[in-house]
């Protein structure tokens, strides 16, 4: 997925690029996962995005807007502005009641797919 960068920490420390076909499917569950706990914005998320995965997840802006435009239009989120301490205006986004059930259901979703992998990937060692 183009402007998402997947990257993790092999046992030297050194980073590792992830195959982005890992990713695809998971924004929506991400940046649903990071509204979970409160209101942000974009650039916020980004920075919850990579800071909650140990910079696994470094999402561009030019990922994360599109996304956000899909989850309003699908009622997943609705968008706010507010004035920053500072005087300036950001948009804030919040996550629906829908936006709930969905985040829930994704979880569920991801839980099963991963779980299988994990049992696969354990059934291997064992081979």
């Amino acid at each position: 997925m183009e402007g998402l960068d997947c990257r993790g920490i092999t046992e030297r420390n050194n980073k590792m690029d992830f195959d982005k076909s890992l990713l695809s499917g998971s924004t929506k569950l991400l940046v649903l996962s990071v509204l979970e706990k409160g209101d942000e914005y974009g650039w916020g998320i980004i920075m919850q995005l990579s800071e909650r995965s140990n910079k696994t997840f470094e999402m561009r802006e030019g990922t994360l807007y599109p996304v956000l435009h899909t989850l309003e239009t699908e009622g997943m989120i609705v968008s706010y502005e507010q004035n920053t301490p500072a005087g300036r205006r950001r948009k804030y986004y919040h996550i629906t009641d829908n936006g709930q059930k969905e985040l829930a259901r994704q979880k569920e979703q991801w839980e099963a797919f991963s779980g299988g992998v994990d049992r696969v990937l354990g059934q291997e060692a064992f081979a």
